[in-house]
């Protein structure tokens, strides 16, 4: 191949040492021509040779090992961070916008990797949760087909148990269709002040007997303010938090505590819901917002819940353009919190639609 560093160097340093030889012949230096020609030519050989070869030739090399790379769809590339004690050729620059390229094009395939897996997971997991409840439903309805029907008793109960089974697939599909609208932006947040404070007490109020059933007590924290406006979507936070104390007293001890705080921080209202349950283990925090993601998957499905509630409380937050957190210490307890904007203080709660 001519086109490389030492053949060009050749080149150029003979066209410059004869177009010198014939300057100095014109100007009648003609007798100091050898040398200086000579010194001259040795001198360009050397600094084109080592200027071509540094900072064009080899990053060529480097690119063309990089095209090589992506045509064998191999972007696992490392960039090598610059001296910046050395000038940052044109090259050089072209070389890092294409590790930067590929980097990025890495990520992506890992995403939608990620995304296949989670697909593939969401499927079998949708698949279950479906066939759960149906096939318990045909098993009593086929029972009281095949004879049992006659039985008042049997006939009643079983009737009741496939009423139940259909109930359950019922908040599954309704669950599963809100956070389908929720991510593709199809339910629009209708904001406005209200008292989260007293949003709350009617859900204390709400799930009164759950908790009786466990023996736990809703409280709120003795140091909350009795009053505290947020400027959110009042049904959807109510959802928020009714998700996430049916979820503290599902997971909390038998006759334990679920509390909800209030903070107040200049223009935002911080929300905490904690329990003093097992806690979460640490590999487990960043996917229990997954859909259907249990930690504990055969205790949980005893514990019933559709394995949604939690989906639907991070995409709820978010559209408030905020985020859910989660802290959480095996054997004392977890806090789920996030935040939302402070609202305008309505006295008379009967004009606010006006």
């Amino acid at each position: 191949m001519f086109f490389n560093a030492r053949n060009l160097s050749i080149l150029l340093s003979i066209v410059c040492t004869a177009a010198l030889l014939l300057v100095l012949r014109i100007s009648g230096h003609g007798e100091q021509a050898v040398w200086v020609g000579l010194f001259a030519w040795l001198l360009i050989l050397g600094i084109s040779w080592l200027m071509l070869d540094r900072f064009v030739f080899r990053e060529i090399g480097h690119l063309n090992e990089l095209l090589e790379k992506f045509k064998n769809k191999d972007f696992r590339l490392q960039r090598v961070p610059h001296d910046p004690t050395k000038p940052y050729t044109v090259l050089e620059k072209m070389r890092d916008e294409l590790l930067d390229f590929a980097n990025q094009k890495q990520k992506e395939i890992d995403e939608l990797k990620k995304l296949e897996t989670f697909r593939r997971e969401f499927l079998a997991d949708v698949s279950h949760e479906l066939k759960t409840p149906i096939f318990a439903a045909q098993g009593f309805i086929h029972t009281l087909i095949d004879g049992a029907v006659d039985d008042i008793a049997v006939r009643d109960r079983f009737l009741q148990k496939a009423a139940s089974s259909m109930d359950g697939l019922n908040i599954l599909v309704q669950d599963l269709i809100t956070i389908s609208q929720l991510e593709i932006g199809e339910i629009k947040m209708h904001f406005q002040s209200f008292d989260l404070h007293k949003l709350t007490e009617d859900i204390f109020d709400q799930l009164e007997d759950t908790a009786a059933r466990k023996g736990s007590v809703l409280k709120f924290y003795e140091y909350s303010p009795k009053s505290c406006y947020v400027y959110a979507d009042k049904l959807r936070i109510g959802q928020v938090m009714t998700n996430l104390i049916i979820n503290a007293v599902k997971y909390g001890k038998d006759e334990g505590v679920t509390e909800v705080r209030f903070t107040i921080d200049q223009d935002e209202v911080e929300v905490l819901v904690i329990d003093d349950g097992p806690g979460i283990e640490q590999k487990h925090l960043s996917r229990i917002f997954e859909r259907f993601y249990r930690v504990e998957k055969s205790r949980a499905r005893d514990k019933g819940g559709t394995g949604l509630g939690l989906a639907i409380v991070k995409h709820i937050v978010e559209a408030h353009q905020s985020k859910v957190q989660v802290q959480s210490e095996p054997g004392v307890g977890t806090a789920f919190s996030f935040r939302l904007k402070r609202g305008k203080v309505i006295k008379d709660e009967s004009l606010k639609g006006q």
